[in-house]
């Protein structure tokens, strides 16, 4: 069990160090959504505009998680048949992961949004929540995103390996 704690506990290690290392990058395009969501829960957004601004928003996260993919993956020799490999010898391990995963989202969604939202009056409950949602794209969002490449990244590196190898 020792194993499938410290392999767990790898990509989150893993997410942090190229979370920082790639800084500019992602918080740059996660500004898009940061700006928009801002604006959307502050001001509105008029109709049509809206829309567009949905879809923008939606583009640049599939190019965050394009380029998060691409700079993970670079140089990393992976197959598809690793996948279930891992998942049959290391379930454990993502047990372990979904557990942790779902603690950040308790803690950062629920706790963040509903709770402490919840105690504010309704007058303050929309600028707090543009500036928590302004605050979470580059955050949250964009580390979930490198922890669920990071989480690809180890299943389909790993065939017979024990423990992933460091970036």
């Amino acid at each position: 069990m020792r194993t499938e704690l410290t392999l767990a506990l790898d990509v989150p290690r893993w997410t942090w160090r190229f979370y920082l290392r790639h800084l500019p990058l992602i918080a740059g395009l996660s500004l898009v959504a940061s700006v928009q969501r801002l604006v959307a829960v502050n001001w509105g957004i008029p109709g049509p505009l809206a829309l567009v601004s949905e879809v923008v928003v939606m583009a640049t996260r599939l190019l965050l998680l394009a380029v998060i993919w691409r700079l993970a993956m670079r140089d990393t020799p992976w197959r598809w048949a690793s996948l279930s490999t891992f998942a049959h010898h290391h379930w454990r391990s993502l047990v372990i992961q979904g557990v942790l995963v779902s603690v950040a989202f308790l803690i950062f969604d629920v706790f963040a949004e509903s709770v402490v939202g919840g105690l504010l009056s309704d007058d303050a409950r929309p600028t707090y929540l543009a500036v928590l949602l302004f605050v979470k794209n580059p955050t949250m969002i964009a580390l979930t995103f490198v922890w669920w490449v990071g989480l690809a990244r180890q299943m389909l590196r790993n065939t017979e390996q024990a423990t992933p190898v460091r970036v």
